[in-house]
């Protein structure tokens, strides 16, 4: 078995395929809907995209948008666009147009690729956003534009000499922000290649053992870091992933049947929703040898039910956009059916990552004290795209990330959380902020106050709940809320349902006491 197919340091994006191309240049690196990309296939189609970038002028750090769903072209145009010297930025395809035009005029790419489902945007997207010179159709589109395939093909396929280093820029992705605005994280050579070199010459654990004959399921979007990460983990071991357009829990079974996964990447929410599809029973999982995930805990009687179903081992990953993904994990063997302390927390610091717990004042408290849960690795991202300030809040000059959870770590390691992000809400394994949401409320002329808060779901994890205050006189229904915010950000960020309040429970200083706004929705799982 194998993790790493050479001996040699990786120092950019580029060298995770380069590796393989010398080892098994004809083997499948993806397959996407019938259709199979080798190695060597990545390697040469990655190197006419960087070339195409070139001859359109792009400089070193010159971001560069996608919007579209998955697919294996996505991680070719992710290589072409880190040997070109520019900067991917994928974004949220779920988002709102007007999120949307907020994030490419915030990074202000020349040029974007974008998916045909949102094809239709293209034009509204050109005329809003005044720095953008081309427009890519990822796929064949009705009109006379060459298409990504085309366009790439038109040019050379020699590898551009272009240099570039671990701490440059390799990739931007856009976080949802607490005052309602995403913040792009921008994420180096190193910060992404740390998980491939961190356990090099020691002992891997069982969870990330891979060999090059191990299939992988790439369900998530390629806009989160899950996504992303997933795709390049299965490069970098010189294995095959299998490429969902998106989730659809009927196509998991069926890819898991036909192309044998070994390995796979799910939120707890959507892991739910394939276990208790009828076909499960139906599927031959004796292939499968890890069930990952991460963006919320996984309830007891939830494993249970995954354990039946998929009879394999269950790893659980925490970190963030801003770490470039798992920081900390829970390995297969504490996780126990009968239930267990452990189970409560997300496991233990990886090899080479620091997790301390630190004061308001910044000073380390020992084990059992609740405190913000601080890290340090060299996973860390450089900082937020033009945003000095937030920068400074997040990242100190010792190195260390404040990653805005409360929690504590107990006297062997294990992480505990105890409250999430600055009360961010996860909604299938989508961050939700509820000061997106309240904005967006806000500006209803029938409304005098709003609270937004996560309630407990058995299908999502949680959903999102508006407490309205009416302004006196005026009358309002749940549907008219709900329609109101649906014009004006993405329908995953949307109530579900709402509560008309007299008024906000609110603290001297007149912050909203949230947790007294969940508190009759508070269940057990």
């Amino acid at each position: 078995m194998t993790t790493i197919n050479d001996n040699s340091v990786l120092k950019v994006l580029s060298d995770l395929v380069r590796r393989q191309v010398n080892v098994h240049p004809n083997k499948a690196a993806f397959v996407f809907e019938g259709d199979t990309l080798t190695y060597a296939q990545l390697e040469q189609g990655s190197n006419r995209t960087a070339n195409g970038l070139l001859n359109w002028g792009t400089s070193p750090n010159q971001r560069i948008g996608y919007l579209g769903k998955n697919s294996h072209h996505y991680y070719e145009l992710l290589l072409g666009v880190s040997k070109s010297g520019g900067v991917l930025c994928p974004i949220n395809w779920r988002l709102a147009e007007a999120e949307i035009t907020y994030i490419l005029n915030d990074f202000t790419p020349e040029i974007l690729f974008i998916g045909p489902e949102f094809m239709d945007m293209a034009s509204s997207l050109k005329s809003q956003v005044s720095s953008l010179k081309h427009i890519v159709p990822m796929e064949a589109d009705k009109g006379n534009t060459p298409h990504y395939s085309e366009w790439r093909d038109s040019h050379s396929d020699d590898f551009p000499n272009i240099i570039r280093d671990t701490t440059d820029d390799a990739l931007q992705m856009y976080t949802s922000g607490t005052t309602g605005h995403p913040k792009g994280a921008i994420l180096t050579n190193q910060s992404l290649l740390t998980p491939y070199e961190r356990f090099r010459g020691h002992n891997m654990p069982n969870w990330n053992i891979w060999s090059d004959d191990d299939v992988s399921l790439i369900p998530m979007p390629c806009f989160h870091i899950g996504g992303t990460a997933w795709g390049l983990t299965t490069i970098a071991h010189g294995a095959t992933g299998i490429i969902m357009r998106n989730f659809d829990p009927v196509e998991v079974l069926e890819n898991i049947d036909k192309y044998r996964v070994s390995k796979l990447f799910l939120v707890p929410a959507a892991m739910k929703i394939v276990a208790n599809l009828p076909r499960a029973k139906e599927v031959d999982f004796s292939q499968l040898k890890f069930m990952l995930y991460g963006a919320s805990p996984m309830p007891l009687p939830l494993l249970k039910q995954a354990i039946d179903v998929f009879s394999c081992g269950f790893a659980q990953f925490y970190g963030m956009t801003e770490t470039s993904g798992t920081i900390s994990a829970l390995p297969p063997e504490d996780h126990d059916l009968e239930g267990n302390e452990r189970m409560r927390s997300v496991g233990k610091a990886l090899l080479g990552v620091e997790i301390v717990i630190m004061d308001d004042a910044g000073n380390r408290l020992p084990a059992g004290e609740i405190g913000e849960i601080v890290t340090r690795s060299s996973m860390n991202m450089k900082g937020y795209w033009n945003l000095a300030k937030a920068t400074e809040e997040t990242l100190t000059d010792e190195g260390w990330l404040r990653t805005g959870d409360v929690g504590y770590l107990d006297a062997d390691g294990y992480l505990f959380l105890k409250d999430r992000k600055k009360d961010m809400i996860i909604s299938g394994g989508e961050n939700v902020y509820p000061a997106e949401v309240e904005n967006a409320i806000f500006d209803h002329p029938k409304v005098a106050d709003v609270a937004v808060i996560g309630v407990p779901d058995k299908k999502w994890g949680e959903t999102v709940k508006a407490c309205v205050v009416i302004k006196s006189g005026e009358s309002l229904t749940d549907d008219e809320i709900i329609e109101w915010t649906r014009s004006k950000i993405a329908k995953f960020k949307c109530p579900k349902s709402v509560d008309f309040l007299e008024t906000l429970p609110r603290n001297p200083s007149g912050k909203v006491l949230r947790r007294l706004l969940r508190a009759p929705y508070q269940t057990t799982n």
